[in-house]
């Protein structure tokens, strides 16, 4: 292990995926590991296995194309989930089980209801098990940043003991300052003295999420668990590209420390994760938010024009960050679109390089101008796609007076079927329809409509969040010129998740 490097361990696909409406599908969450894998992470959490039979299968999936990445999964400590995880790893070239408990007074009591003696007796038991399996396993005290520094120390000397190769100490509600964190981490390090690798998980519950992670890198912390995007349950993670370009930055403070993460994919990932989940960065989001390298005003500006590093000390090529320019027309070729499939990050060839070729033609014909966002946001629709138990054909809408009406035909095991409802609004008739023709009853949880890049004849994007026959609910995506099919479009991919679902559970 080089001691200046910081390992980047990724758990978009587990932890992001805990934002409320961030659930992924199979094809989604692979499409993300990949990019993940393009970026240069080192460890990437890809899910918690045993939380569904979708998630062991997502898990799965990535262990078995994974090919440089360490893919891990999450696990409590308990022999059920780490056989799980250890299951769904399996295929995995590099693999790793990450087993947790809680470590702090008030988890103990009144989460576990178990006294520290039973604790360290469980984490024990846990890490030998997924030892089992497994040589490579992480062990975390959950609620670290609220734990007693003594019991922090006794029960990560007995994981390290029964053979935890990394420590992890999350701040997982987000509570303590950066001096803080420092000084825990500090104090570990100093008593782990090279025996595991620490690690740090901050949350950012009062928005200090990356300060502290920095701050622990200073005290000796050599793995930091992040987000693309900061994305996370409640106020979310800390950001990897916010920590990345820190520390690339900043190499007066952080050398001779440094990451294997390539910068210019951070961008491309950072968009791709905002599409597939439908949460986009707050516009002034550091590193990757759309205003991050905008001036306005007009010192700015004209700073800018005389020389870039007056107002910004990072360029947006160094994260892979272009001018949203016209690139592509009706009249390109095959070649062309490939050309710029590459630069955006994607990599497709056979079937699914002439499908999605296939898209833009048709979106080309319908759409003046085709920007980058355009052709990244068809090409994720295309490659993500799951099976298609229901498939639009076509749709007519509408609406006058106090009701909408909405005429769609759908193709369901070969056959179209067709019919009509009335609605409180056209994408209230529209849903319901569906539901009429699947018989399968949606509750809408949430809608949302965004341009995908500029102009009157913009694609819009809708993302759904649809609660099936009292089932958990799921997302769905859609994407086209017209908003009312977008609509049904983003329907009916969350209904066919909801089936794909279905079925890993029988």
């Amino acid at each position: 292990m080089n001691d200046n490097k910081i390992i980047i361990f990724d758990t978009t696909l587990r932890d992001g995926e805990q934002s409320p409406g961030a659930s992924m599908n199979t094809a989604e969450k692979l499409q993300i590991a990949l990019a993940l894998e393009r970026l240069g992470v080192d460890v990437m959490e890809a899910g918690f296995a045993a939380a569904s039979a979708g998630d062991f299968d997502a898990v799965n999936q990535i262990a078995k194309q994974a090919s440089n990445i360490t893919v891990c999964s999450l696990s409590r400590a308990l022999e059920k989930d780490i056989k799980t995880a250890a299951d769904a790893i399996a295929p995995a070239k590099n693999k790793r089980i990450h087993t947790f408990i809680a470590t702090s007074p008030i988890h103990m009591e009144y989460k576990l209801k178990m006294k520290p003696d039973e604790v360290i007796k469980r984490a024990v038991d846990a890490v030998m098990y997924a030892k089992s399996f497994c040589d490579d396993v992480e062990f975390s005290c959950e609620d670290a940043g609220r734990s007693e520094i003594s019991f922090l120390k006794e029960i990560c000397d007995a994981a390290i003991g029964a053979g935890a190769k990394t420590i992890n100490l999350p701040d997982t509600v987000g509570y303590r300052l950066p001096l803080e964190i420092s000084a825990m981490i500090e104090q570990m390090v100093k008593f782990i003295d090279g025996r595991a690798i620490v690690s740090v998980h901050n949350h950012n519950d009062l928005g200090l999420a990356t300060s502290n992670s920095l701050a622990s890198i200073v005290a000796g912390a050599r793995q930091v668990e992040c987000t693309i995007n900061g994305i996370g349950e409640r106020a979310g993670n800390a950001a990897l590209e916010e920590i990345v370009m820190a520390i690339k930055t900043r190499q007066d403070i952080f050398a001779p420390l440094y990451t294997d993460i390539i910068a210019k994919e951070i961008y491309p990932t950072s968009r791709l994760i905002a599409t597939i989940t439908g949460i986009e960065p707050q516009p002034n989001k550091a590193i990757v938010g759309k205003n991050a390298f905008a001036h306005e005003s007009g010192i700015h500006q004209d700073g800018v024009l005389k020389h870039k590093e007056t107002y910004e000390i990072i360029s947006a090529e160094s994260i892979g960050l272009e001018k949203n320019s016209l690139v592509l027309g009706k009249h390109s070729g095959r070649h062309a679109f490939k050309d710029k499939l590459i630069s955006l990050g994607f990599e497709l060839d056979g079937d699914a390089l002439n499908t999605a070729f296939e898209k833009f033609k048709d979106l080309a014909d319908k759409k003046k101008e085709i920007f980058d966002d355009d052709i990244r946001a068809l090409v994720s629709q295309e490659i993500t796609k799951i099976p298609q138990a229901y498939e639009i054909v076509g749709l007519l809408q509408s609406s006058g007076g106090d009701l909408a009406s909405a005429s769609i035909s759908i193709k369901h095991n070969g056959e179209i079927i067709s019919d009509s409802a009335l609605g409180n609004g056209t994408a209230d008739a529209i849903f319901k329809v569906i539901d009429r023709i699947s018989s399968i009853n949606g509750v809408l949880k949430d809608y949302k409509v965004t341009a995908v890049s500029q102009g009157k004849d913009a694609l819009a994007k809708v993302d759904v969040k649809v609660e099936f026959e009292s089932s958990h609910a799921v997302m769905g995506h859609g994407l086209d010129i017209d908003t009312m099919m977008a609509s049904a479009k983003a329907y009916v991919a969350a209904l066919n998740s909801y089936i794909r679902i279905k079925s890993l559970q029988i």
